[in-house]
């Protein structure tokens, strides 16, 4: 993965000059004065950490599994938000831990745990290095040194449940690598959001990660059945059934926990056949309200696609349906509607029944499969676009469907009051009975200092989303960013709950100290 930008950097590529006049002309975007530093020249504070401590996380998994040189610091100092992004390309490197360290099974991860517990070591579990909520940068406050505890050696398929259709996995397995080992069984979790070239099966879990075939397949927090979580405290072996009524269910308090109530080491997942057959398409309806009336009246009462997505106008407009055609859009607001495994003839007949009544014209499968091959290189994109001088993120909220119009327009105000006139477009993603997610992109020229421009942004989208009643997260995460929101939303005394679980798998606050809670 690129230390400063977003995956291979074969495939990184510069914006066709047609579309850099279209970003001056329309947002007053400039090339930046400054260039993106190199990564040999990122500043980063001295490690913190004494010979002798590194000693004892060295004697605890291995000599050549805790490094401590300067790529490995920089490598791991950051997620991939945007604000992340710009402090790296700055030369930022003010939040990288002292070691990394990689353990090579659950034993080990609970002896580093213990180990850190008693010398005061914040400890930082790391993935994919996917998370966009500032998740991966630990405060440093009070303790001896922070650690980066990558689980990349921990990537084994464990079991396979053909019966019970369910597979054991090791937490650091990128999720191509899952879909690979599947595969030869005949089996897929189904799982593929946009980080999915990257991102870990651990990660997915930590961070309740949605995939874009998340209305065939669910959320990944639907597929884990079971889990294994080292602690300081002691491990927690979590989920003996499908379903229990033996109290509440503890396995919600490690989902969505981003490691700061213990490290997962150990998934327990439920898997599907693979699917015989694949067919996306496009389809475009007159407007956003009357498309997402057409995704209500799919998800309540069927048939529902196993991936369905709407672009709103300004979305459509632009095509960033399409990063691969970017610039290129149409009028109206593009549907994407895909269908996997069995009767898929059938059910893309009854949909498009639906559709039609709500005034969607077919488009045939051109912009369904042109979807499909770039589901993943809208990060380049961005990638692209910062270097161009633009400054542009993505955020996420989902809310009922009776509170989404008010929802999207609390968001998109909000957005336009802080930032002036940048370009904000919205799809919907994830469909659920009672409700559904939105998706936010905003592109706007950089200020003399984008991480604040963004930061200003973020904070008046936040409280637009609390006000408005929606989420701060549908699943992106809580992580540093949406701390403050978060705890708005749960209220004190939910608040107080969390903390009282924190305060018992973690006494010493060393677990990804100032995530989450």
């Amino acid at each position: 993965m690129l230390w400063s930008g977003w995956g291979d950097p074969a495939k990184a590529r510069e914006l066709p000059e047609q579309v850099r006049r279209l970003l001056h002309d329309l947002l007053g975007v400039r090339a930046p004065a400054v260039p993106a530093a190199g990564l040999e020249s990122v500043r980063m504070p001295p490690a913190a950490l004494e010979p002798r401590l590194l000693d004892a996380l060295a004697g605890l998994v291995g000599d050549g599994h805790v490094l401590t040189t300067h790529e490995a610091r920089v490598r791991h100092a950051r997620g991939k938000s945007t604000p992340d992004l710009l402090r790296m390309r700055a030369g930022d490197g003010a939040g990288a831990p002292d070691a990394v360290v990689l353990p090579g099974g659950h034993h080990e991860v609970a002896q580093v745990l213990r180990l850190c517990a008693a010398e005061r070591i914040a400890v930082v579990p790391f993935g994919g290095g996917t998370s966009v909520v500032g998740g991966l940068t630990a405060a440093r406050d009070g303790f001896a040194g922070v650690i980066s505890l990558d689980l990349g050696r921990m990537d084994r398929l464990v079991e396979v449940d053909a019966e019970s259709m369910t597979a054991v996995f090791e937490p650091g397995v990128p999720a191509p690598e899952a879909e690979r080992l599947l595969a030869a069984h005949g089996l897929t979790l189904g799982h593929f959001p946009q980080s999915f070239e990257y991102a870990t099966l651990g990660g997915f879990a930590a961070a309740r990660s949605s995939g874009q075939a998340s209305a065939g397949y669910g959320r990944f927090d639907d597929m884990v059945t079971g889990l294994t979580v080292a602690t300081p405290e002691g491990d927690l072996d979590l989920g003996r059934a499908p379903k229990s009524a033996a109290g509440p269910d503890l396995r919600q308090l490690v989902l969505g926990s981003e490691g700061a109530f213990g490290v997962i080491t150990s998934l327990r997942l439920r898997v599907r056949r693979a699917p015989a057959e694949k067919v996306y398409e496009g389809w475009r309806l007159p407007g956003f309200a009357a498309g997402t009336a057409a995704l209500r009246a799919l998800a309540q009462d069927g048939p529902l696609p196993t991936v369905l997505r709407l672009s709103d106008e300004t979305e459509t407009m632009i095509g960033l349906a399409r990063p691969d055609r970017i610039g290129g859009g149409e009028a109206g607001c593009l549907v994407i509607a895909g269908y996997e495994g069995a009767s898929v003839s059938a059910r893309r007949e009854a949909a498009a029944a639906v559709l039609s009544g709500h005034g969607g014209v077919p488009l045939g499968e051109e912009p369904g499969q042109g979807w499909a091959h770039g589901r993943f290189s809208a990060p380049y994109l961005r990638d692209s676009l910062l270097a161009a001088g633009a400054t542009v993120e993505t955020l996420e909220t989902a809310g009922f469907w009776a509170d989404l119009p008010r929802l999207y327009d609390a968001v998109r105000l909000a957005l336009l009051g802080a930032l002036g006139s940048p370009l904000v477009m919205c799809h919907i993603s994830h469909v659920y009975e009672t409700g559904a997610s939105l998706y936010f992109t905003v592109v706007t020229a950089q200020e003399d200092d984008p991480v604040a421009q963004w930061e200003r942004a973020k904070e008046a989208a936040n409280t637009a989303i609390v006000e408005a009643g929606g989420t701060i997260s549908h699943h992106h995460g809580v992580g540093r960013d949406h701390r403050a929101a978060y705890a708005a939303e749960i209220g004190p005394l939910g608040v107080a709950i969390l903390r009282a679980v924190k305060d018992r798998v973690d006494p010493r606050g060393v677990l990804n100290p100032g995530a989450l809670v």
